[in-house]
Formats: structure tokens, C-alpha cells, sequence
């Protein structure tokens, strides 16, 4: 088990409040006469004992300054501080780093602080959950991970700008960092400076991203290539979001609606919303029956549009109805073409329930049983507060990072973030991970998917890595699982214990 005791040996006097977030007033100090802001580093040593081996290992965590050259009065000035990106790193004792890969973790949203991945899956201390995932009631609990994936790699969790203690310098707008390609910068910029001053250039290097994160990750591995000169070993995606065309339901693009549907087929099959005949069938038989009826005559009938005949219109909303659990009215109603929101609220209207979003196994209770959509995500509302204490107490009681300013585990800037590089067209950004791996063929891929997962649907992510345009050598670089929980696979314990596997033997190699 895990040795709480900690001692905290860096930086002990600097200022425990976190950098501002908001615009300085009209008074403020020009940028001449800004206080510098100053990093803040602790670390703290540990041990915990992992099955039959004893882990001693290290933990900093604190705030990093990022520092960009600017235009001033026709001269470049260099080195001007721009925000504060705060990173907790896990490094194991007596390692040589030329043989210890280390991996850099982040989540997605965006707007997601890296919470998820560290105290879910890879980190040392995990929030507890049941056997399906579900969290205890208030006020939680952290526990040892048996699963951590310390056992064979040093982890740095990466606090994009807006999100956990990651700030922007006083003055400078905070949206700034909202964007792709300058979060890429953020991010990337902060990969080069650990691996400059932790001596980890001889390290093998890997990514870790979830949901956007995965969008990250695959820009990243060809803008650390391109912008830093670093070659990444591998890239783990766990619910992939790289091609986001297969996930908006926007009028005129029918691709969502076929790829949604197997993962509508697992959720009615998990709740029992099936017709007799296809629930008595198991879960793999089932996704694959409903993926063959999806990428075959339902695609070609939703590219047909209105010049669809009556009579194949009523087959296929049968179809739909059969695989979808919904009723054929509802199907016909919707034009063939039931939204993931209407489908929330609408499986299991007649029980007063609805299903969740990132893991469609969770129900929820809403206000009265006749709106459109739901009032919230029960499976988001079932970790949040977890993971939220869970987080807020490890840096306080066992990282000793004390400071008055609070930790953003999910700030909603997703609706606000900019994409001036996709302008006028879908973010597709799997052309950048293409790039990376025609250019470095040793990078290997691995990506993790759930079966219940309504936010990224199993199904889009194999449409997306189907059609990046990898040549045939590189891929059986590769590699897909599929799980039978949500979003956050890991949660659901018997998926927890696979995955972790899965990860530890991707970084060894």
C-alpha cells in the first residue's frame, strides 16, 4: 500500500496563490513594470507496494512558467511570460532514464484538467468505485491502485491553460490558449522543457490522451515532430475523438448516424429494451449485427435522403427500430435519423429514465418524463464530485501543494474554443498523426474504446482510423480494445484490470 507520509523540500516560501485567470483591470501596471511570475515546485517522496514489488518514488508537482518572444516597438523581445502550466510528474527512484520511458498525460473537454487518467487509471491512488463504476456516497475515498502504470513508466499529468492550477499571466487573455493550435503550443512547449530539465531526452516518450485528449495527442505526435524534434515511441487514445465529423449531428451530415447506432444497440441490450429475440443474443453478436445493418443498407439509405421510396423508408426505420430500441413511430419521426440527445431521453421515457452520455449504463431522473432531451449526464454526475475531492485532497494531504486558489477539474470552454486552422470545415486531425507515423514508423498506437461510451461511439473511432490514410506496413502499428463500459472505461472494474495490462505492456514495448 501506498506511504502517505510526505516531504514536501522546494520552493517552500513561494507564494501559495495560483496566478490570476481574469483580464487586469484598465489601471493595471503596464507590461513593462508586471512582477515576474514565479514557478512553484514541491516535491514529496513516497512508496507503495504494487503486487510483489516495493515502488520508492518521487512526486513534484507545481507550476511551470511558459515564455514566448514578442514584437516590441519593432524589436523582438525575448522570453516574455505568457501563463503558468501546473504538472504533477511521478518519477520512480534509481531508474536510469535512458531505460525508463516516461508518459505525458492529459484529458480532454476541452477544459478537462487531467484528473480523470491520473486518479482513474495511471496513478499511484485511485477514487473507488464498485464493481460497474459507480462512486460511493459523499464525502469518497482514494485507494491504493494495484494497477498503476508507475510499474513501468514515470508519469507527468498536464494541466492544460484554464484548467487545475494552470493560469494565464496577470493581464494576458485568458482565452488565448482556447485554441488548437495554441494549446498544441502550450502543451508541446512544456514536453520540451521537462524533458530539458529533467534529463529525459534519452527517455523513450510516450502520450496518453482521453476524449479531446486524444484530439491533442494526435497533434501533438507531428508538432513535437515538427516543432521540437521529438520522436514519440507510442500514442495511447482511449476514446477517440481525432475526426470530429463522426460525432456532430449536424444537419446534412448523415455519417453519426450509423456509427452511433451499434453503441445505441449495446445501451438497449444492457437495459433490456431489446425485442426477445435480439436480447437473448450476447452483447458481441449484437454490436455485430447492428454494425453490419449500420455501414450497409442504413448508410446507403440515409445518402438516398428524400428520393427514399416508402416502402425501403419503412424497412429501414423497422431496422432502426429493432437494433435502437426505440419504436418505429419515434424512428419515422425523427426521419430515420435519432440524435444522441433525443435518444437519452427517449429509450426508456416509458420507465421515467434516462441514459447518460459518457456511459450509457448510468440512468438518470429528470424533472417530468415528456422533454426532448435530458436535464444532465448521470454518469458524469456520478464521478464528478469524486474525482473532484479526490484530487483536491492528494495535492493538499499528500503532495502538501497548499494554496487557497482552487483547482478546475472541468471548466465548460468547449462551446468557446477556436479552431482558426479547420475554419469552414470539420476538425479532422488525423492527417497530423498520419504525418508522425509515415514519418517515424517505430511510433506505435494503441486505442482504447467503450461499448457504452455515447460521447465518442466505438464505431466513429473505427471509421476514423480506417480512413487516415496509413500505408499498409504501418498498420499493424495499430492496435484496438473494446471494453464493456463508457467513456471512462476504467471505472468498471473488470475493464480497469484489462486496460492497465494492455498499457503496461505498450510501454515496454
Amino acid at each position: 500500500m501506498a506511504d502517505h507520509h510526505a516531504e514536501p523540500h522546494a520552493d517552500a516560501s513561494a507564494d501559495k496563490s495560483a496566478p490570476s485567470s481574469s483580464p487586469a483591470p484598465a489601471s493595471s501596471p503596464s507590461p513593462s513594470s508586471r512582477e515576474e511570475p514565479k514557478e512553484r515546485l514541491v516535491t514529496t517522496e513516497h512508496r507503495a507496494v504494487v503486487g510483489k514489488r516495493t515502488l520508492d518514488y518521487s512526486v513534484t508537482c507545481g507550476t511551470v512558467v511558459l515564455r514566448e518572444d514578442e514584437q516590441r516597438d519593432g524589436q523582438r523581445s525575448a522570453d516574455k511570460p505568457r501563463a503558468s502550466l501546473f504538472f504533477i510528474a511521478y518519477t520512480l527512484k534509481g531508474a536510469k532514464p535512458e531505460s525508463r520511458p516516461v508518459t505525458f498525460s492529459f484529458n480532454g473537454g476541452p477544459g478537462s484538467s487531467s484528473v480523470w487518467l491520473h486518479l482513474g487509471i495511471l496513478g499511484p491512488q485511485r477514487v473507488v468505485t464498485d464493481e460497474m463504476g459507480n462512486a460511493p456516497p459523499p464525502p469518497y475515498a482514494l485507494t491504493n491502485n494495484e494497477h498503476t502504470l508507475l510499474t513501468d513508466s514515470d508519469l507527468v499529468f498536464i494541466d492544460p491553460v484554464g484548467t487545475g492550477h494552470s493560469r494565464m499571466v496577470e493581464g494576458e487573455k485568458v482565452a488565448e490558449f482556447h485554441d488548437y493550435q495554441r494549446d498544441l503550443d502550450a502543451v508541446g512547449e512544456f514536453i520540451r522543457l521537462y524533458l530539458a530539465r529533467y534529463g529525459r531526452w534519452g527517455s523513450p516518450k510516450y502520450l496518453i490522451g482521453e476524449s479531446y485528449g486524444t484530439t491533442r495527442a494526435a497533434g501533438l505526435s507531428l508538432h513535437l515532430q515538427d516543432k521540437h524534434d521529438v520522436f514519440l515511441n507510442g500514442v495511447m487514445l482511449v476514446s477517440l475523438a481525432v475526426d470530429l465529423q463522426t460525432l456532430h449531428f449536424d444537419h446534412g451530415n448523415e455519417l453519426p448516424y450509423p456509427l452511433f447506432l451499434p453503441t445505441y444497440a449495446a445501451t438497449a441490450w444492457y437495459h433490456r429494451a431489446l425485442a426477445p429475440a435480439l436480447q437473448k443474443k450476447p452483447l458481441a453478436a449484437v454490436i455485430a449485427a447492428a454494425e453490419a445493418f449500420a455501414l450497409g443498407d442504413y448508410t446507403v439509405a440515409l445518402m438516398a435522403g428524400s428520393t427514399l421510396d416508402a416502402k425501403t423508408r419503412q424497412r429501414i426505420a423497422e431496422q432502426v427500430a429493432l437494433y435502437s430500441g426505440l419504436s418505429v413511430a419515434y424512428v419515422l419521426r425523427c426521419d430515420l435519423r435519432p440524435r444522441e440527445f433525443r435518444y437519452f431521453k427517449e429509450l426508456l421515457r416509458e420507465r421515467g429514465q434516462t441514459v447518460g452520455r459518457l456511459d450509457s449504463r448510468f440512468l438518470g431522473l429528470d424533472r417530468d418524463d415528456a422533454g426532448e432531451e435530458p436535464e444532465g449526464d448521470p454518469a458524469m454526475s456520478n464521478l464528478l464530485g469524486a474525482y473532484a475531492s479526490g484530487i483536491n485532497r492528494l495535492l493538499r494531504d499528500t503532495l502538501k501543494f497548499d494554496t487557497d486558489a482552487p483547482y478546475v477539474v472541468h471548466a465548460p470552454i468547449w462551446d468557446k474554443w477556436g479552431w482558426k486552422d479547420f475554419a469552414g470545415k470539420y476538425v479532422n486531425v488525423g492527417g497530423s498523426l498520419r504525418r508522425a507515423m509515415h514519418a517515424n514508423p517505430a511510433m506505435r498506437v494503441y486505442v482504447a474504446s467503450g461499448y457504452y461510451d455515447l460521447a465518442t461511439p466505438h464505431a466513429a473511432g473505427d471509421y476514423t482510423l480506417s480512413h487516415l490514410g496509413l500505408r499498409e506496413p504501418l498498420r499493424k502499428n495499430v492496435s484496438v480494445s473494446y471494453f464493456e463500459a463508457g467513456h471512462m472505461m476504467y471505472i468498471h472494474q473488470p475493464s480497469l484490470k484489462r486496460m492497465a495490462g494492455e498499457l503496461r505492456a505498450f510501454v515496454r514495448g
